[in-house]
């Protein structure tokens, strides 16, 4: 089995067409010492992951007493709120730019869609983190750091 970097799952090369079974798979994947698998209480099957499992594909933006409280809907249905526990990651991508990902679970992430890291690039703000002008997003009361705010700037 393999998860290509678009989010659709295959099985022996055939993309898995039925929603509800890929959600049932998702349900089982685990992660441990960098591999994939999935995981009943009788069978341990590998699964090959290109990127990251699962893909934000949904975002919604909520203030409460804390401020912006940003929400992901992965590909397989899954609300995620972002906050201290299921925190943003930013990486450069090969093709230049950044690639944001969510914690979904576990050691399991979300890759963020184009479209999502646009809407997040538009909700951020430059703050300070540890003495360092950064530009990011807040969520849930934590700051998601993107890049040096100068790069943002140039």
């Amino acid at each position: 089995m393999r998860i290509a970097g678009d989010g659709t799952w295959y099985y022996m090369g055939t993309p898995i067409g039925r929603p509800a079974l890929v959600r049932l798979f998702s349900t089982i994947l685990k992660r441990e010492g960098g591999k994939h698998f999935l995981v009943t209480p009788v069978e341990k099957v590998g699964i090959r992951v290109d990127d990251a499992p699962f893909l934000a594909v949904e975002l919604s933006k909520q203030i409460d007493e804390r401020g912006p409280r940003l929400r992901f809907r992965t590909n397989v249905d899954d609300w995620v709120d972002c906050d201290r526990a299921h925190r943003l990651r930013f990486e450069n991508s090969a093709e230049g730019g950044l690639t944001p990902y969510l914690h979904v679970r576990a050691d399991l992430w979300a890759k963020v869609t184009r479209a999502l890291y646009y809407d997040l690039v538009d909700m951020g703000e430059e703050r300070m983190v540890d003495g360092q002008n950064m530009f990011g997003v807040a969520s849930a009361g934590e700051f998601f750091a993107m890049a040096d705010a100068e790069q943002v700037r140039g």
